[in-house]
């Protein structure tokens, strides 16, 4: 064997040895912090946070530790909720560029809406460890693309160093209006406004006689299995996100779920929303949304501008930050930065951007609540899981970083196969490396 075949099997065990079964729910307390909730509150100085039992217990000011609990003085510095990524295909894709690695779309599948990501999620990927050591310990995963409309179940995972990444799986349903959906249900936007109609309708009509469905007929454009899961959109156990941009859909689409009154819709880019906002909000429809996207490169984004969320939460929508179509594999911290940049649009005339706190809300809180899962995950609120990152600065500047990461209260690895590799290579020393010509 070469040293480099050597060198490859060595770091790919090395990331393996890192993950481990879940490790069980852990009791810290993080004390002398300046204290971030993420419900959109103030920052508290010299604020405690108290995890027990992968849970928090108790966050604030004047916050006693319990007996016997161990803790961490966190000197001062930053001490937020885990980020919570909005909209992801982390898990579901190693390398873009490489077929084999993409497990997000299921374009030739003979099923669509009950197509579900949780068992394909790999916690083994690369990206996984990248975003975790970035500060982001959940995220929101939806299946790519299907044969049909819908596109199948998404689920909220965590991105801790085990076995085991799928917090809840079947979460939500996905699928996409625009010029995607069009493509996608014969061409036009009509077609696909008729489309989604006739499946819904199909499976309530399946729900109320499932003896006589035989999902083979002409007359069916649904099997019983992507009927069943669409029955779960129906009767609201299952969320439906609906990937639209235009303004003229996002309002055809709060005209038809008025059709549907128990699904509980959220809208996903809307990068056209500000244009739409009363309606959006009238609607209580939360949104996951485009941050910075003000350069439009198709014809239903022409109204697209960086104030979009700032804009749409003024007008009093539930709008958290999402990278759709941005990095949502590779690089989910970059929502904080993102964050950090609608915190800077307050001071460009004419802008509209979000505040320090509502920024930081957007990317841990906000994302939870569009999902329905806010009582569980994004906060520092008791009862929430214990996902808790202590920062060297502040950690909506792009040169802050994590220097702990703790999920479920477990504290986290702080490295990755990136950082592996640059301490490997950053000082090479004769004989650690393959010679060029050695095959």
């Amino acid at each position: 064997m070469s040293r480099l075949a050597s060198l490859t099997l060595r770091l790919a065990a090395g990331t393996a040895m890192a993950l481990s079964a879940p490790a069980l729910a852990q009791d810290i307390a993080i004390t002398n912090a300046r204290l971030v909730i993420g419900d959109g509150s103030a920052p508290v100085d010299a604020g405690t946070v108290v995890v027990r039992g992968g849970r928090v217990v108790a966050a604030g000011a004047n916050v006693a530790v319990p007996a016997g609990v161990p803790s961490v003085d966190a000197g001062g510095k930053f001490v937020t909720p885990g980020l919570v990524a909005g909209f992801s295909r982390i898990g579901l894709v190693e390398v873009s560029a490489v077929d084999a690695t993409e497990d997000s779309n299921s374009r030739t599948s003979i099923f669509s809406a009950a197509i579900d990501i949780a068992p394909a999620l790999n916690p083994l990927g690369t990206p996984v460890a990248v975003s975790r050591i970035d500060g982001v310990t959940r995220a929101l995963v939806y299946p790519g693309n299907s044969s049909g409309l819908f596109a199948g179940r998404g689920a909220l995972v965590d991105l801790g160093a085990d076995r085991d990444m799928v917090t809840r799986a079947g979460l939500f349903q996905y699928v996409e209006f625009g010029e995607e959906g069009a493509a996608r249900a014969g061409g036009s936007r009509a077609a696909t406004f008729l489309h989604f109609r006739a499946l819904l309708q199909e499976a309530r009509d399946y729900g109320a006689n499932r003896a006589a469905y035989d999902g083979r007929s002409t007359d069916n454009m649904l099997r019983r299995a992507d009927a069943e899961a669409l029955l779960r959109v129906l009767d609201g156990r299952d969320r439906l996100f609906i990937k639209v941009d235009r303004a003229s859909d996002i309002l055809a689409v709060i005209r038809l779920l008025g059709e549907f009154p128990q699904i509980k819709p959220t809208l996903v880019g809307a990068a056209e929303g500000w244009t739409v906002a009363s309606e959006i909000a009238a609607a209580r429809i939360p949104v996951i949304a485009v941050a910075l996207t003000d350069l439009p490169d198709s014809f239903e984004i022409l109204a697209s501008t960086q104030s979009n969320i700032g804009r749409m939460r003024a007008a009093g929508v539930n709008v958290s930050i999402g990278l759709v179509d941005d990095e949502e594999v590779h690089k989910l911290g970059y929502a904080r930065q993102y964050a950090g940049n609608l915190v800077a649009l307050t001071r460009v005339p004419g802008a509209t951007g979000l505040s320090w706190d509502q920024a930081f809300a957007a990317i841990t809180s906000g994302p939870a609540s569009a999902a329905g899962v806010d009582g569980d995950v994004g906060s520092l609120r008791p009862g929430r899981v214990g996902d808790v990152v202590i920062w060297d600065g502040d950690p909506l500047e792009v040169t802050s970083v994590p220097v702990a990461v703790y999920i479920d209260g477990v504290e986290q690895p702080m490295t990755s196969r990136q950082r592996r590799l640059r301490d490997r290579y950053m000082n090479p020393v004769e004989g650690d490396l393959p010679n060029s010509y050695d095959r």
